[in-house]
Formats: structure tokens, sequence, C-alpha cells
């Protein structure tokens, strides 16, 4: 039976070489220190040997990590694939690598990986929420690990009115920029602004009967659209009994397409659909083509996000655009601020960015 293979050691590199631990330390750390032989034969003898330096061991030296990690509600978005795009450049830029994971949107999986993180003592984290309570988040702060909240808002801190309902992270308009002395950043997109231009399109192309396909309702940005969405239509005179809301469990598109069939059952049918997500949407758009109702003319169709999907689907998809990539490489830079060399002159952060209307087929005939 063959043995275990054995992972070979700086000791073992210099042994092989015939020069101290130390010299072998500076060939890969600072090999202007060595001369020019010195260094040709020791990595050399690093080659033939196959030695990889251990960077658990190294980061415990230097006692800073070179990995960030990305926890979001579901890498089956193409939103939370442009966040962590946006995330992986400025870090790889800044010599980091970044971990993603998955929550699945469930409380529980967030718990188990903001643990794992702990553990691995990484160098900070960049996080969408998915524990309602913040219970997860008030856990992990103890630890002392840095993190920014990812397309959600933070409080100014527990108790100033988004603290232990939203567990310090609340949503709602903001400025472009400002601080707070919260326990993190944050970098969000004004979803009330979104949901208002999503409708207000809509009340422009003459309709005045509308459904909002929404997702888990303990979601802030869930919320704010509907906010938005309500705005809007008291700014163009119309009740808000005018949008009919239909609840879903996850943004995805088999909930897309529950929620289709669920509004053609509706007593009143809407003639245009405001869905929290794209892939709501895309889910919607599918269930109404299955069952013969045309796509714009009987009812339109806006989403939110602007995946890449969107614009490639049957009938190219209206959507309320965020600035993905931004969003992520943001979080990024805030991250790297509190944990760079100048950490002591970081204040937190809450950034909001603006979203703007993409119009496309699904939305365009007028009524």
């Amino acid at each position: 039976m063959a043995g275990t293979a054995r992972t070979v050691g700086i000791k073992d590199v210099a042994r092989e070489a015939g020069v101290s631990v130390g010299t072998v330390s500076n060939v890969i750390n600072q090999p202007d220190r060595v001369s020019p032989a010195t260094l040709q034969h020791v990595r050399g003898v690093i080659e033939r040997l196959g030695y990889v330096r251990s960077e658990s061991a190294r980061q415990l030296r230097a006692g800073r990590s070179r990995i960030m990690a990305l926890l979001v509600l579901d890498m089956g978005n193409p939103f939370f694939v442009d966040i962590a795009r946006g995330a992986e450049r400025t870090a790889r830029a800044a010599g980091l690598g970044v971990m993603v994971c998955n929550s699945d949107q469930k409380a529980a999986e967030e718990a188990d990986y903001l643990a794992l993180f702990a553990e691995q003592r990484v160098r900070g984290v960049l996080v969408t929420p998915a524990d309602p309570s913040g219970a997860n988040l008030r856990e992990f702060r103890r630890h002392g690990i840095p993190y920014v909240l990812v397309d959600r808002v933070a409080g100014d801190g527990d108790g100033d009115g988004h603290g232990d309902g939203d567990g310090g992270f609340g949503g709602g308009p903001g400025s472009d920029t400002g601080t707070g002395t919260g326990a993190g950043c944050s970098v969000s997109v004004d979803d009330v602004v979104g949901g208002s231009l999503a409708i207000r399109h809509l009340t422009s192309t003459g309709h005045r009967a509308f459904a909002y396909v929404s997702g888990p309702s303990h979601l802030q940005q869930v919320r704010d659209r509907r906010e938005g969405a309500l705005l809007a239509l008291a700014e163009a005179g119309l009740p808000a009994s005018a949008l009919q809301e239909v609840s879903v469990e996850r943004l995805d598109v088999a909930s897309g397409r529950d929620a289709g069939s669920r509004l053609l059952g509706l007593p009143t049918r809407p003639t245009a659909v405001f869905c929290a997500n794209d892939l709501l949407a895309l889910g919607v758009l599918q269930a109404l083509y299955a069952a013969g109702v045309r796509v714009p003319e009987d009812m339109a169709i806006v989403g939110y996000d602007d995946i890449e999907f969107a614009a490639a689907a049957t009938v190219p998809l209206t959507s309320v655009r965020q600035p993905a990539v931004t969003l992520g490489a943001r979080a990024a830079e805030l991250l790297l601020e509190e944990t760079g060399d100048r950490a002591e002159h970081h204040r937190h952060e809450h950034l909001v960015l603006q979203p703007e209307l993409v119009v496309r087929r699904s939305s365009l005939t007028p009524r």
C-alpha cells in the first residue's frame, strides 16, 4: 500500500539547498536581499521539491489574512454574480482573494458560514444578510472581524430605529454618501426610488390596475420597492388599492411562474405587473406565455436588477437597473479601507447608489 505523501516544508528546502531557513524565507519574501547565485540555487531546489509556502502560517505571523469573504443570498441569481465580480476585481487589485459563499436565503446557513469565517480569521466579510432578526451579525460582531453590508442599508447602531427590528440594518432612501457610527459600513441602492421608477413608467403608458409580485416580506429591499410603487401611484392620483400584491417565498423563476398563474386568477386582472426582481419577472413571463396572454398587449411586465437575461428574454424585459458590479466593488473598497494600514482613520460609511430604468418591449405598448 502506498504511503501518504509528506508535505515539503521550508526546513526541507533549507536542508536540501544547504542554506539557513532565514535565507529561504528571504528568497520567497525579500529576494532583493539575496545574491543572484543563491537566489537561483534556492529557487531551483524549491521547484525540484515542489515546495508551496503555507499561506495560513504566513497569515498567523503577519496577523492579517489575504482572504475576504462574500456571503450572498443566492448565487443562482446573476445579480449576486455581478456583485461578486465587482468585489473580486477590487480585491485582486489589492493582492487579496475572495471566498464566495451562498446562504440560500436561510438564516441557519448564514450562521454556519459566519462561524466558518470567524474560525478562518478572514480579513473581513461582505454580506447580504439573510437573518431578519440580525442576531447572526450581532453574534459575529464579537469576533472583531469587520464586515460591510451589501445591498442593504446599515443603521447607525442598535436602538436607532433600525436596530432591534432589522438587526441594525434597515432600509429606505438616503444620500449618495454619508457616515455613521454603527457596527459597519454598507453599500446599497435606493430601492424606494427604484420602485417609483417602475410604476411611474407604467402609469405614463396608461395603466391603472397593477400587481406587485413581491418576495419574502422580511427583506427590506422587497418592502422598499413596494413603498416606491405606492408613492408613484399617489403621484398619479391613484389609490393604494390599485396595486394588488402577490407574495412569494423565494426570489426565483419557479416562484415567478407560480405568481404568474395566481395573477391570472385574480378577480380583477391587472394590466401591468411590477416584480421585485428579474427572476420573478421571467417566471411571470413564462406563465403568461403558456396561458396565451400577450405581453405587453394584454399585460405589461417590469422587473428589477436588469440582469443579462432580461434583455435576452422572449419579450425583452423592462427592468430597473442596479449597478451590481459597482455595489461589489465599492463594498470591497470600504472593507479594504477598514482593514488597511490607515484603519485607525476609517469612518463607517453608508453609500446609497441610484437605480435607473431600462425600457424594453415588455412594457412599451401604450394603453
